[in-house]
């Protein structure tokens, strides 16, 4: 029986992106996403962390002790909640069964106070399996969120958990997934839903629309340089290489922090190119600053949930290459400002990269158009907290 002695509805939280004392630095997308809508629910979390004390330490004490494989959790309380660290094997040994029984920890921390009236994952494969655990036991809806990145690579490398997800993802009474690809992705393995599901963007700080510049001064990346790597450094020095050799010669700008070693590690994938200059971290309100004056964003990232620098972006008025089939893949389809790659493909990257440059005025003109539509709106923090609120009442209603 649901304590309705609160105003708001009571939706506790279960994600492991979500800063806490643990690990204070994760994402804030989520934190976002409770804060932007705070004025409708009382919002709580579980932040979850796994720490790994290794497959065969975990299974000798099972056999030692003659007890199954227990999950073992600490937890203390944060601002938002609970801060938990559990205990399971790395690399997806013994998943499902540990996170069922993180499901029952959490069921009866919850069963102590208020029961609240919805549960919500903050990703299928790995929340997902906890929260519908812990809806079952306490007789609430769950809801989930879809995070492209981790979901697809679990979905893929785990077919043996395939059953256990889909009654998962199709018992959910809301799905958010923060990208229409991701949606794709889940829903080509796992079925099509017949239940209320929200495509939201992630929200950002830096989503003030500002009308395009013209004759920018370099193409610009941006990204943490510890991810190079992830972030597809070497695919972007290998389309300038490209360029070059035709004749044509472009100015790449890479604004971010790193480490003396990541900056070097950097440089020597740069090597024997001027146009490639390293121009250090800025803070945000530099980064809107230095998209104003640039001539278009590429990142063609190996593997992206959202990317929130490519909204940021197209904001700032600067014309975006993102990776085709990841990242914001599927809401900018057949707009020209918003051109699509194959990641792993240096001449389309070079093509693009072409195209950034010489169609620039063409491009930004296209995008001033856009950002005054409510598809540009879509993207701003008081939209994203009106789809985020519908998709939390949609699986309130479900009751």
């Amino acid at each position: 029986m649901h304590d309705n002695s609160h105003r708001k509805p009571l939706v506790v939280h279960v994600s492991g992106d979500f800063p806490d004392p643990i690990k204070k630095f994760k994402t804030p997308v989520i934190r976002s996403l409770l804060e932007l809508t705070a004025d409708n629910f009382d919002h709580q979390v579980f932040s979850i962390n796994r720490s790994s004390p290794g497959v065969v330490r975990m299974l000798q004490s099972s056999w030692l002790h003659r007890k199954a494989l227990k999950l073992e959790v600490t937890s203390e309380p944060f601002d938002y909640g609970t801060a938990l660290e559990y205990k399971a094997p790395g690399r997806g040994i013994f998943h499902a069964t540990m996170l069922r029984q993180l499901g029952d920890w959490i069921a009866r921390r919850i069963s102590g106070g208020p029961i609240p009236d919805l549960l919500v994952g903050h990703k299928l494969t790995i929340e997902g399996i906890a929260v519908a655990r812990a809806a079952a036991l306490l007789n609430i809806p769950y809801a989930i969120t879809i995070q492209g990145n981790t979901d697809a690579r679990i979905l893929e490398m785990r077919p043996d958990l395939r059953k256990d997800l889909k009654a998962v993802f199709h018992g959910a009474a809301a799905v958010v997934p923060f990208t229409p690809w991701a949606l794709a992705a889940v829903e080509e393995l796992l079925g099509q839903r017949t239940k209320p599901t929200f495509v939201v963007p992630c929200p950002t700080d830096m989503d003030q629309i500002v009308a395009p510049q013209n004759d920018g001064d370099t193409l610009l990346t941006v990204f943490n340089l510890w991810n190079h790597r992830g972030k597809n450094l070497h695919g972007m020095v290998e389309a300038v290489k490209r360029l070059e050799k035709t004749g044509r010669r472009v100015s790449l700008a890479v604004v971010g922090g790193g480490t003396p070693a990541e900056l070097a590690q950097c440089h020597d994938l740069a090597k024997g190119f001027n146009g490639i200059v390293f121009e250090g971290p800025l803070d945000r309100s530099s980064v809107q600053k230095r998209m104003r004056s640039a001539k278009g964003l590429i990142l063609p990232s190996l593997r992206e949930s959202f990317g929130l620098v490519f909204t940021e972006a197209l904001m700032a008025g600067l014309p975006i290459v993102y990776p085709s089939g990841t990242a914001v893949d599927g809401y900018f389809d057949g707009l020209p400002f918003a051109i699509a790659v194959d990641a792993r493909d240096p001449d389309a990257i070079a093509r693009a990269m072409t195209r950034l440059v010489d169609e620039e005025a063409e491009l930004k003109r296209r995008l001033l158009d856009w950002q005054g539509t409510p598809d540009a709106r879509r993207f701003t923090r008081p939209a994203i907290a009106k789809q985020y609120s519908a998709a939390l009442l949609s699986a309130l209603d479900s009751q």
